[in-house]
């Protein structure tokens, strides 16, 4: 390999990165500070409602089952995302302070997604636990044990660590030449791969695996764990014993809409039409920000036991005032 070829090989194999993204936000919108404000608010009922489930179930021995240990990962996952996005979107836009730090974008990046796809693998395992509560109910407690459901939640969170490292690992990989603005309200992977003028193939490819790792996969497990449920269902004779096993299931479902749901109608609509940056922004800041709040509340509505917990808390807090 002579001189010249030394030389062009190094500019090849050069990486440029920028110093800083600029984080584009809603353009154009009139009072878009009051959209930002409005999901500082539901922030706020996420911190609050979360962290109120977590040190229930901690606290409460008899809440230490299969069933709370999942539900105990999923608010955590729920605390952890909405402290990686929404605190950072505040700062960005209400304090507008639009340019963030290339390893900032990427630290940013990895724990949006890390406990996003977390809340998506953990309504499947609350699916599996309903499933064998409902299908297997005499083997449930051989079957779905406190060890168990800790290995597939410690799995969940392994898993998805490695993967979304792996994906910060390719995004570094790429040269940013043609642009630092990333379209989007945080350091989007989409947006952001797509800045880079060498190959992204493999950024490509890491976006398809992870919509249906994070996506179709766990909406495919769910809906045939449902279908075996409504099956045993079925062979219920009485309508009182349907409806009474059928409301056990009645917190996972709503959790599943409020995630699924919206994110799914998002890439129904933009994969069919058009879709404004703004549009875009708001429906998926939407998305991302209101499972978190819903959560929490889902569960403490719909679940007896930390009802009662909540209203022995407060009677005991009026007697003692």
């Amino acid at each position: 390999m002579n001189a010249n070829d030394t030389r062009l090989f190094h500019v090849n194999v050069s990486i440029v990165h920028p110093e800083y993204f600029f984080i584009a936000g809603l353009t154009g919108v009139p009072y878009s500070h009051y959209y930002y404000i409005f999901l500082f608010c539901t922030y706020i009922i996420a911190v609050i409602g979360n962290c109120t489930v977590l040190l229930i179930i901690a606290f409460d021995r008899s809440l230490h089952s299969p069933k709370y240990i999942a539900v105990f990962n999923l608010a955590l996952a729920d605390f952890g995302e909405t402290n990686a996005l929404i605190p950072n979107m505040m700062r960005t836009f209400v304090f507008e302070s639009q340019y963030i730090s290339y390893n900032a974008c990427l630290a940013n990046m990895f724990f949006v997604f890390f406990f996003n796809t977390t809340q998506c693998f953990t309504l499947v395992v609350l699916a599996y636990d309903r499933f064998v509560a409902i299908c297997l109910p005499l083997r449930y407690h051989t079957i779905v044990t406190n060890t168990v459901i800790s290995l597939m939640c410690s799995a969940i969170w392994a898993f998805n660590a490695f993967l979304m490292a792996l994906t910060m690992y390719f995004i570094s990989r790429l040269s940013m030449c043609k642009s630092n603005v990333i379209q989007s309200f945080f350091c989007d992977h989409g947006p952001v791969y797509r800045l880079g003028c060498n190959d992204n193939s493999i950024n490509f490819f890491i976006a398809k695996l992870n919509t249906s790792l994070y996506l179709i996969a766990p909406l495919m497990l769910i809906m045939l764990s449902y279908l075996g449920i409504f099956l045993a269902l079925s062979k219920i004779t009485t309508l009182e014993g349907r409806l009474k096993a059928l409301k056990t299931c009645v917190s996972h479902l709503l959790l599943v809409t409020s995630l699924f749901l919206p994110i799914i109608c998002i890439y129904l609509i933009a994969s069919t039409t058009y879709l404004s940056p703004n549009a875009r922004i708001i429906s998926a800041s939407l998305a991302y920000a209101t499972p978190p709040m819903l959560n929490p509340i889902i569960y403490v509505l719909n679940t007896a036991e930390i009802k009662l917990l909540i209203r022995k808390v407060f009677k005991n807090s009026c007697l003692s005032s």
